[in-house]
């Protein structure tokens, strides 16, 4: 299906084309946002896959560790929500493919033991095989992770053995006794620029809220800034970039986290660290809601400014932290825009904004696709029946205060310049958090 932005009506393909301005009897449902997707070099798991987290399941068959180990923490920090709003739902790891990455391994006898994956966890690993009395000549054979038995299995032979999450077995022949045998030789390797291009092309059907990168590489930021404009542009898919350092990206697309912080415990993430809870806070976040002032839980520091700087960090379109009272909050909820057009203004630098109008185009995108295109019919009939559909989807949004004195006469469904095409229009005023008070006190 395709979809994306329309400034003209020339478009070949059918598709649901969606377009913003700023302004001086089939129903549409709001749907719900909360999908983050992060490509993180691990050392467990699934090569080159896109795998489902959600903040109930047990990570340690996933990544190798569970959910309160350090090598967890970005998934830690992703699930964490803010004093105000919710936590994304569900996160689309990717682990990206290494250079010199290897598999574990261990031979004691006629058992050769290889971890499932490559990775340095597979090195915490170890089998031990005791010997049974009852049945006669059979053994026990231990999967052992950190001192944790993972897995047990009796048998006589190698070959009465099956694979586990942790390791697989080979060989033939009788089982003999080990107190325990480690596994060695297993490395994370190195993770080229090029991994990040083969995840973009596995994410792409898949539908997310924001995207996470938390590294540097100036190859991989450009690729993915490409990417997420072209998923906005041309393929209709609303989402975000949630990443730091990047070169004055200038685009309602991306989220620039520009401050460190410090947690509870002791653990000082580095500003790139910091976009882990950053974007999964910012896909948690619903249409009404803003992350302006909204605390981040467990952070007791920040790196503070003064307040000019913190008005030119603003004004640069980065998203950063402050601290007070020991708790560190968001002093904006904003995007990278700073660059503004009669077509772009300044109220899209507001993400509470951008995921109040990417839940709108999504929805309309998605629900007209599946219910509306080559269904009803180009004619007034068919044209007051998508104009209810999306009254009814809109009053439904205002009633949630995502927008305000919206009316039916904001939509207009017009026949297009082809027999097969319409155009639709709405007039939308979003609904802001505020965020500035101004007080007048009067003393007599």
């Amino acid at each position: 299906m395709a979809g994306g932005s329309w400034t003209t009506q020339n478009k070949v393909l059918p598709g649901v084309y969606i377009r913003f301005k700023t302004k001086g009897a089939l129903g549409l449902n709001v749907g719900e946002r909360g999908v983050v997707t992060i490509c993180e070099p691990l050392s467990w798991g699934a090569v080159a896959k896109v795998t489902e987290v959600t903040p109930d399941m047990d990570l340690t068959p996933i990544i190798g560790y569970d959910i309160t180990d350090p090598k967890a923490r970005f998934l830690q920090e992703i699930f964490k929500g803010s004093n105000r709003t919710s936590p994304p739902t569900r996160v689309l790891l990717y682990r990206p493919s290494a250079s010199s990455a290897a598999k574990a391994t261990v031979t004691e006898g006629t058992l050769t033991a290889t971890a499932r994956y490559e990775g340095v966890r597979g090195n915490d690993i170890s089998i031990i095989v005791t010997a049974l009395t009852e049945p006669e000549d059979s053994f026990l054979v231990s999967t052992v992770v950190d001192g944790a038995v993972m897995d047990q299995q009796t048998g006589k032979t190698v070959e009465d053995l099956t694979a586990n999450d942790w390791v697989t077995f080979n060989g033939s022949g009788a089982l003999s006794a080990t107190t325990g045998a480690a596994l060695t030789g297993g490395n994370d390797g190195t993770v080229a620029a090029t991994a990040y291009s083969t995840y973009l092309t596995a994410i792409e059907p898949y539908k997310f809220d924001v995207m996470i990168y938390d590294g540097s590489d100036e190859t991989v930021q450009t690729a993915m800034l490409s990417f997420i404009k072209r998923m906005n542009d041309e393929n209709g898919q609303r989402c975000q970039l949630c990443a730091s350092g990047l070169s004055a990206p200038d685009t309602r697309y991306v989220i620039h986290v520009n401050s460190p912080v410090k947690l509870a415990d002791g653990t000082e993430l580095t500003k790139e660290q910091a976009v882990w809870w950053a974007g999964g806070a910012s896909a948690g976040a619903k249409f009404n809601e803003s992350l302006t002032y909204a605390q981040y839980p467990q952070a007791i520091s920040t790196q503070m400014r003064t307040n000019d700087q913190y008005i030119q960090e603003l004004e640069q379109g980065n998203f950063v932290f402050f601290a007070e009272d020991g708790v560190v909050k968001v002093m904006q909820d904003i995007n990278s825009l700073v660059t503004f057009t009669e077509d772009i203004g300044k109220i899209y630098r507001k993400n509470r904004v951008v995921r109040l109008l990417s839940t709108i185009a999504n929805d309309l995108y998605a629900q007209f696709s599946a219910n509306f295109i080559g269904v009803v019919n180009n004619n007034e009939a068919g044209r007051a029946r998508f104009k209810t559909a999306i009254v009814g989807y809109l009053q439904q949004i205002q009633a949630e205060q995502g927008i305000q004195n919206f009316s039916p006469d904001d939509v207009e469904v017009l026949a297009g310049q082809e027999i097969d095409a319409i155009v639709v229009n709405l007039a939308l005023q979003p609904v802001d958090s505020v965020e500035k008070i101004y007080l007048t006190i009067e003393i007599s």
